[in-house]
């Protein structure tokens, strides 16, 4: 199931030259109105999700860019003992790598994620994200549903 690798490539190529465009056309926190509740926005996300621990002095960048690396190479080993039926499950994985390994690429090479789609209604802002972050949790949703609707390979009990 290795073949479902091209789906990541995908996610990390748009995630880094859309954050590349964005960095070359906004300076930092500059907002650009493109629908309603739907700006354009560059921001540094030196924390993870959320800007979880983004004030923590540092030491996050490494650890959330060996975690990451860490999960990395366990959804590959995963995809790669994936069987051919289990195409939703290969389909959530590989989004799911794509945006860790998308991520993670900023982590190392700036130091923060770089995010710039921002979603609000009202006065009230989700936090920023870009397309790495999509990818995730899109592959997140997808192993979910796998999870709770794939009865094929759960074991059957017997009736008495």
């Amino acid at each position: 199931m290795l073949k479902w690798l091209w789906l990541s490539l995908t996610v990390i190529v748009l995630d880094q030259v859309t954050k590349q465009m964005v960095t070359d056309s906004l300076y930092l926190y500059q907002s650009i109105p493109i629908l309603p509740s739907l700006n354009l926005v560059l921001a540094h996300n030196t924390g993870a999700a959320f800007s979880f621990l983004s004030d923590a002095g540092g030491w996050q960048r490494w650890f959330f860019s060996v975690l990451a690396i860490g999960v990395s190479i366990v959804i590959l080993i995963w995809i790669k003992r994936l069987k051919q039926d289990e195409l939703p499950l290969a389909v959530a994985l590989s989004l799911v790598l794509g945006g860790a390994i998308g991520n993670v690429w900023d982590r190392i090479a700036h130091g923060y994620v770089i995010d710039f789609i921002d979603v609000y209604y009202g006065e009230w802002h989700w936090p920023a994200f870009n397309v790495a972050d999509s990818a995730i949790c899109v592959g997140a949703v997808l192993l979910i549903l796998d999870a709770l609707f794939n009865k094929d390979d759960q074991p059957q009990t017997k009736k008495k």
